[in-house]
């Protein structure tokens, strides 16, 4: 997909195909995040640094699980 840059005030934008937004899940007011990996830039709508502390959650609850049972009562 070959997206074109737009000057729009004193910024740049792009006009995304309506395809690319819908398989994203995304309309207009989302954030996008822009994630260097390897290969290039990637664009996604999920946030890596909550998706870093969802996985920290996780590990703690599973470790802690029986002090969570007792806390919750």
């Amino acid at each position: 997909m070959e997206l074109k840059l737009r000057k729009t005030g004193n910024s740049l934008a792009t006009i995304w195909p309506k395809e690319t937004l819908n398989r994203l899940n995304v309309k207009e007011g989302d954030k996008l995040y822009a994630v260097e990996t390897p290969h290039g830039v990637m664009v996604t709508p999920y946030d890596p640094k909550f998706e870093k502390t969802m996985d920290a959650a996780k590990r703690i609850m599973a470790r802690d699980r029986d002090a969570l049972k007792e806390l919750a009562k």
